[in-house]
């Protein structure tokens, strides 16, 4: 573990801060508004039509491999059933060109209670070159109806997070995917000294079948319960003109006693005052098997 924590330090070293162009912030509320615009779009349009009209061109969705969001609703008839979601945990980076929001949704695809279908969404926006914000990244989880709703957090960055783009954007986007392979790696030796190392403090962790847990130290306590232990592996990364926000997605296998399962994972990382990387929000999504 050692050699990972050296070589994590190593990674951070090779991260500068550009010179902040203005101090004018960004507000988190872009993202939320985005998101009610695009709950709206499915009530007035439905499901399918919704997301072709707020989708990047490069945005994936996992059905269950990861696919353009684009192609894949071309290709699907009219999606039933209702969906409606509301938005508790968003960020924004500090150039306001990526951001993500997370949190509850109800899918209804019949008249009674017991068709209803709960549980919570991750989504990564990215904003186009019109500035507006597009859905790069969804993703979702279904668990039990949650008892009691989460708290909101919405945070905006601060105005010295503004900064001038890198001129060299894909060493930024290197350094992200060498990260999450090296947090992919020492899965390999111990999944807690994992999360404890690159977990944030306020870390949001989202599993299917269970209600999401926010904080490092609730994170640790259920892989320690469960007893579950995961591989990884990275598949592309994505990160913010203002170095300040990243996400990464890949394939995990996720073993419990003598049950193995495959996952989609979603991780969306953020850069602490250290300038060390740390995952802010981790989600696995399951693949089933055929």
């Amino acid at each position: 573990m050692k050699k990972i924590l050296l070589a994590a330090v190593i990674l951070i070293g090779v991260n500068s801060v550009s010179i902040a162009q203005s101090t004018e912030p960004v507000d988190v509320n872009k993202v939320i508004e985005a998101e009610k615009n695009f709950n709206k779009l499915v009530e007035r349009k439905g499901i399918k039509n919704a997301f072709l009209t707020v989708a990047d061109p490069e945005g994936i969705v996992f059905k269950p491999d990861a696919v353009n969001i684009t192609e894949f609703y071309n290709n699907i008839d009219k999606q039933s059933g209702s969906l409606s979601w509301k938005p508790d945990f968003a960020r924004i980076s500090g150039n306001g060109d990526l951001g993500f929001s997370a949190g509850p949704y109800i899918y209804q695809n019949g008249k009674t209670d017991d068709d209803k279908v709960y549980g919570d969404y991750v989504s990564i926006w990215r904003r186009d070159a019109e500035g507006k914000l597009r859905l790069l990244i969804d993703l979702g989880i279904q668990h039990p109806e949650p008892e009691k709703e989460a708290l909101t957090d919405f945070r905006s960055p601060g105005a010295d997070k503004k900064v001038a783009p890198s001129k060299d954007p894909f060493n930024g986007k290197k350094i992200i995917l060498a990260t999450d392979e090296l947090f992919n790696h020492s899965l390999t030796i111990s999944a807690l000294a994992t999360y404890k190392e690159f977990l944030s403090l306020e870390g949001h962790f989202y599993f299917p079948g269970f209600d999401p847990l926010t904080g490092r130290e609730q994170v640790m306590k259920f892989l320690s319960n469960e007893g579950i232990s995961i591989s990884a592996e990275t598949v592309n990364a994505g990160r913010s003109t203002s170095n300040d926000l990243a996400y990464t997605y890949g394939k995990a296998r996720i073993k419990k006693g003598n049950i193995l399962s495959n996952f989609n994972y979603v991780r969306v990382w953020e850069l602490d005052k250290n300038h060390k990387w740390n995952v802010l929000l981790e989600a696995f999504s399951a693949i089933e098997n055929e």
